[in-house]
């Protein structure tokens, strides 16, 4: 009785040591991407609220700001205090939740999924990013007819690849949207589709069952640091809101937008390389799993096979 009753206080110790660490991990997470950031925003409206723009870059008026600040603080009892500083933390941790519902709209921009009034905006952005796109194809073609594989020079390769390299920094396929993450993800999807025949964005849940484990963690990855990225760009939002009433904020503004913006690009082409490679390598496990092939068939899907199994895929739709 007695070694039970130490075996179930051990489990019971377990059990609470785990939700303890638990606890830890997610006050942690909650301090370091709500509360910090969002007391930032709260001690730059103070400063926007104080200085203004006729007075933006006066430390002596904010120097003399917080001093006052500091002793009527100082003035007031423990209780007082505290209970102070447990509501700037709720609000600093409301103002990262506000801020953080805005991640949506950032994902939108930086993706190119403009609709309603940006509609025509995101038309001429395409048609526009097209034309460069179709101007460097085009320079490509003609460098290779010009100069026939067989008797190309080094040089005359440079050049073709050079031009080639050049319309790759647009888009890897047929420009279809307005920016260049947008158009990332966009470039999957026709690559799939032409060399393939496979509808990805009905595809895609199915696939993403047939991988190995190793592949999703790689690309689930990717796609958290792209989350992550979009989470430091939406804190632009309210520093470039600020910055009607205190200049500063705006530049403030501006380096966490560039700073997340340049993360992103960075994930998104791991992240769209990822994804296009998952869709190389594993294509035909999917097509095995629907019947479209034979088990132990390998290599690429051909377009005929990727076109029987997108069909099978949309049951119609």
């Amino acid at each position: 009785m007695h070694g039970d009753r130490t075996a179930d206080e051990a489990a019971v110790s377990q059990v609470g040591g785990f939700f303890q660490e638990l606890a830890k991990k997610l006050a942690d997470q909650w301090v370091a991407l709500l509360v910090v950031p969002g007391a930032l925003v709260m001690v730059t409206v103070w400063w926007a609220v104080e200085l203004g723009h006729a007075h933006a870059l006066d430390w002596r008026e904010l120097t003399g700001a917080v001093s006052a600040a500091a002793l009527a603080m100082g003035r007031q009892s423990g209780g007082t205090q505290a209970v102070v500083i447990v509501a700037v933390l709720l609000a600093a941790g409301g103002t990262g939740l506000a801020v953080q519902s805005l991640a949506g709209i950032t994902r939108v921009l930086w993706l190119g999924q403009w609709l309603g009034p940006l509609a025509p905006i995101r038309r001429w952005r395409v048609g526009r990013r097209h034309a460069r796109w179709e101007h460097c194809v085009e320079q490509r073609r003609a460098l290779e007819r010009e100069h026939p594989h067989q008797s190309r020079s080094p040089d005359q390769q440079l050049q073709i690849d050079l031009i080639a390299d050049k319309a790759n920094r647009i888009a890897y396929a047929e420009p279809g949207r307005p920016t260049w993450m947008g158009d990332r993800v966009h470039a999957v999807e026709r690559i799939a589709l032409h060399r393939y025949g496979i509808d990805l964005p009905f595809a895609w849940p199915r696939l993403w069952l047939v991988l190995p484990d190793t592949t999703r963690a790689e690309i689930t990855a990717a796609h958290a640091a792209f989350a992550a990225a979009v989470a430091i760009g939406t804190w632009a939002w309210p520093y470039l809101m600020l910055g009607i009433f205190w200049w500063p904020a705006s530049v403030v503004g501006a380096g966490v937008g560039i700073t997340g913006w340049a993360r992103a690009r960075s994930a998104m082409t791991d992240l769209a390389a990822l994804s296009e490679s998952a869709v190389d390598l594993h294509g035909r496990a999917l097509a095995v799993a629907f019947g479209v092939c034979e088990p132990g068939a390998v290599g690429p899907l051909s377009i005929a096979e990727g076109e029987q199994l997108t069909a099978l895929i949309r049951k119609g739709r």
